[in-house]
């Protein structure tokens, strides 16, 4: 399960509480099952962070693509122009030609570094978002079984008090 699948999980479990009477919301959960939950939780989290670790080495992977066709372009231009150096006029057109094609490579280039980093951000900024969130209710999960077992605790001492 990834880790959204594991938070609604915590939710179901949530929902299906005995509630305490007169306790605010509060409610009795299964330790061991929300024990075993946040446990999925913690393995699925690298998972992810994997996942977007991935798309970063594609991204790489494009770059040094795009690097490797530029050098490629600029060597054949470069090759051409070298065959035709006995003829100046067809020198001078196939220079300006490896121009053209370099300038348009590394323009090619740095749209794809920047789609890809684009591409990248949007990602991990997803990845954060999410793993904020999840983060948040993990946090927030906790808190309220820590507050039911303190609520769960005080009428048991209260009535020790008592006797």
């Amino acid at each position: 399960m990834n880790a959204e699948d594991l938070i609604n999980e915590l939710y179901d479990l949530l929902d299906k509480a005995w509630s305490l009477p007169l306790s605010h919301g509060r409610a009795v959960l299964d330790s061991a099952e929300v024990k075993q939950i946040l446990d999925e939780l913690k393995e699925s989290l690298p998972k992810e962070i994997q996942q977007a670790k991935g798309i970063v080495a594609d991204r790489s992977q494009i770059l040094t693509d795009a690097k490797r066709e530029a050098e490629t372009v600029i060597r054949v231009a470069e090759d051409r122009a070298k065959a035709m150096v006995n003829q100046e006029e067809i020198v001078k057109q196939a220079q300006q030609k490896a121009n053209e094609v370099l300038l348009q490579t590394k323009q090619k280039a740095r749209e794809l570094r920047k789609a890809s980093n684009d591409y990248v951000d949007d990602l991990m900024r997803r990845a954060d978002e999410g793993l904020t969130a999840n983060l948040a209710e993990l946090r927030k999960t906790r808190q309220n079984i820590k507050v039911s077992q303190r609520t769960a605790a005080q009428p048991q001492e209260h009535t020790s008090h008592q006797r």
